[in-house]
């Protein structure tokens, strides 16, 4: 069987999270340190208030893992803002029975959704951490004057001639081009409710700040890197997000544009070290000492802090929103 490169990756990703405990092949910002989910739900929180603070909010997460980012930031919400928990209504979008059961285990009082589409109409946040970069990409190589579509077959990659027109940047013979249409459609869809209903969406994710050229395609399986054609299920995939992409689609959507900044200068402006600090007062020693490694490791430019960014889409005549550089 040949299929199109985003076909693959969507089938190889959904028998993964199917049979795998993904934490097993990789640590994401949450399971890192409690003070990420907890930042993220004061953000929400504040939010919520230049919002106009409605009632009710959905309090949105898409691909909430295990549910610990909701958790802490419900804990934090709760102790912050509890008008704001008062007026939220948890939802999460999960396509996994899995990783269902585990969410349910810390946020007992969610619903959960496939995609955008089942999700109540009202005002809404959203956070997607590490979301965008596990949806199926395309990928077009530059051939001469040409662009070929790269397809998956039984012997590996194939090109064939494009279907679509391919806006890319400059390139040269053998250059590697990507777009993820899915992350676009998501994007336009959020535009789409928030052009009815206030809302915003924050979106932490890896990759360039600006659109460019590469193949970024990558697989883990048993915490090490595979071989992304792999047999499909065996490996978790994922490709950088285009942050540059999803700003001018957001804009063209009619919706407004927070960032993107590094996500270690996000997370600091929020407060991330002093939270931690106080943290750490009082833990033991060496306990103290791995928290306060975990937030090194969100926010330094030279481990998470550069590479990851932040970037939120809002309703038209939404407000700046914190530590967005706006």
């Amino acid at each position: 069987m040949t299929e199109r490169l985003d076909a693959f990756m969507a089938r190889a990703n959904a028998a993964y999270y199917a049979t795998h405990d993904p934490f097993a092949d990789f640590t994401t910002s949450p399971e890192i340190s409690q003070v990420f989910g907890e930042i993220l739900g004061l953000w929400a929180a504040v939010t919520w208030q230049l919002l106009g603070a409605p009632t009710p909010t959905l309090l949105v997460e898409a691909g909430p893992g295990r549910g610990t980012l909701m958790s802490d930031a419900l804990r934090a919400i709760i102790q912050a803002m509890p008008a704001f928990r008062t007026a939220l209504r948890v939802h999460f979008i999960e396509t996994s029975p899995r990783l269902r059961q585990e969410q349910a285990r810390r946020v007992p009082d969610a619903a959960w959704h496939d995609d955008l589409s089942s999700l109540p109409d009202g005002p809404t946040i959203l956070l997607a951490n590490e979301f965008l970069d596990a949806l199926p990409i395309r990928q077009f190589v530059r051939r001469g004057t040409d662009w070929l579509e790269r397809y998956v077959g039984p012997s590996g990659f194939e090109e064939r001639p494009i279907d679509t027109v391919v806006p890319a940047p400059p390139a040269t013979d053998g250059d590697t081009f990507e777009r993820c249409d899915a992350a676009l459609a998501f994007v336009r869809a959020l535009a789409a409710r928030f052009a009815q209903h206030p809302g915003a969406a924050l979106f932490l994710d890896y990759g360039p700040e600006h659109s460019g050229l590469g193949d970024s395609l990558q697989a883990l399986a048993g915490g090490k890197p595979a071989d992304p054609l792999g047999p499909p299920g065996t490996a978790d995939l994922t490709a950088h997000v285009d942050f540059a992409a999803l700003a001018a689609t957001a804009r063209a959507a009619g919706a407004s544009v927070h960032g993107p900044v590094p996500q270690g200068m996000f997370l600091a402006e929020l407060g991330l070290f002093q939270r931690t600090n106080r943290l750490a007062q009082h833990l033991r020693p060496a306990e103290a000492a791995a928290v306060m490694e975990a937030a090194r490791r969100l926010g330094e430019p030279n481990r998470m802090g550069r590479l990851f960014k932040a970037l939120a889409i809002g309703s038209p005549q939404c407000p700046p929103l914190p530590a967005l550089g706006g």
